[in-house]
Order: C-alpha cells, then structure tokens, then sequence
C-alpha cells in the first residue's frame, strides 16, 4: 500500500489531487502541505512511498526541498507537478526526480505519471518531453559550437588573448583582472587542455579559430 506526500500551496488543487488519489485501491495513506520545509520535516520522520512537488511554494522551492528530502532519503520517489513546461523541468530531473508533470493534465495522464513513477519509472507530460529534449539538444549544439567547452567563459578569453600575442600582464590591463588573477587562468587553461607551454596553448587556440578577435 502507498503512502504519498502531497505538497503545494493551492489548496483547491490539493483538495482535487487528494479526491484522486484516495480513488486509488493502492494507496493507503494522503497527507498534505503547502511548505517545503515541512515536507522535509515530514519526509524526515515518516518517509512517504511518492512524494508530489510543486515548484513554486510559499517558503523554498520544490526543487530544493525535493534535494534535501532524497539527501537523506534516495529511496523516495519525487513526481514534479506544476503549472509551467519550463527551464525547471531540467533542475528538476538534476534534483532527482522521478517525473515532471503539468498540474493541467487529465487525470488518467496523472494516474499514469504516478504509478510508474512509484514503479521506478522516469515519467514526463508529453509537453515537458519535449521542452527537455529541446533543452538537452540546446545543450549538446553549444558543446559542438563553442570550442574548449571544458573552459569557463573567462578562461576561453584569456586563451583568446593569449593567441592573439597578448602577455599576461597585457590580458590583466585589457579585462581588468589583476595579474595573479591573469596566472590562475592561465594554469587552469594550461591544465584543462592538457599543455605546458604557452606555445602549445597558442597552437590549438588558433586550431579552434579562437584568435580572432
């Protein structure tokens, strides 16, 4: 039998969630919140079988709580339940949840959703699938266009620089940084791609086109 944790602050939609859930001959068990952390605290003392987050609640997000609850507790399952197909969808899935579904959705999508993501099951509404796959495919473009992806914005201009002539103490005067700032970037530029020369780092810079101004 399941035991589920209901978290969201619209009382209205926690009233028509419970009225579906308590439908469910699994479940034995509906309690209810509107804070984060009092799902933590809930979660700490008697840790549900499934838990429905809401993002936006009144005190933390769900994303945060949904962190804290599966630091100490990895066995229980979070299913996202919100309003917006947003860039959250993508820290959600980072924070360990199961599923991400839109508080719009019919309720035998919903039903779906939950008892796959009881069964272990990663679940999206098909509208949040395709803003994650949109996302994970931004992603992936950048990485292929953007040369040395492994540096920080920071470090590829310093690289930059460093190919285009420039010293250290010339790069510290052009980005205003001061000149120990200036060798920090340059050894972890050095390290990330695996040189130990200024010349060889000027070498594949200018391989990857990033001398240009």
């Amino acid at each position: 039998m399941l035991h589920i944790l209901l978290v969201d602050d619209h009382p209205v939609f926690r009233f028509g969630m419970r009225a579906l859930l308590t439908s469910l001959p699994e479940v034995a068990e509906v309690r209810e919140t509107s804070s984060g952390e009092e799902a933590i605290a809930l979660a700490a003392i008697s840790p549900p079988d499934l838990i429905l987050m809401d993002i936006n609640l009144p005190d933390i997000s769900g994303i945060e709580a949904a962190q804290r609850i599966l630091a100490l507790n990895p066995e229980v399952k979070v299913l996202m339940v919100t309003m917006n197909d947003d860039e959250s969808v993508f820290e959600a899935v980072q924070a360990g949840a199961r599923g991400y579904i839109l508080k719009g959705a019919d309720p035998d999508e919903t039903l779906r959703a939950i008892r796959a993501a009881v069964s272990g099951a990663t679940v999206f509404s098909p509208a949040v699938a395709e803003r994650l796959f949109e996302q994970v495919r931004a992603s992936q473009t950048s990485r292929q266009t953007t040369p040395f992806p492994e540096l920080t914005a920071r470090e590829r201009e310093v690289l930059r620089l460093i190919a285009q002539g420039l010293t250290n103490a010339a790069i510290a005067e052009r980005l205003v940084l001061s000149p120990k700032t200036v060798r920090n970037h340059v050894s972890n530029i050095f390290s990330k791609l695996g040189v130990s020369s200024r010349a060889e780092a000027v070498v594949k810079a200018r391989q990857a086109g990033l001398h240009t101004p």
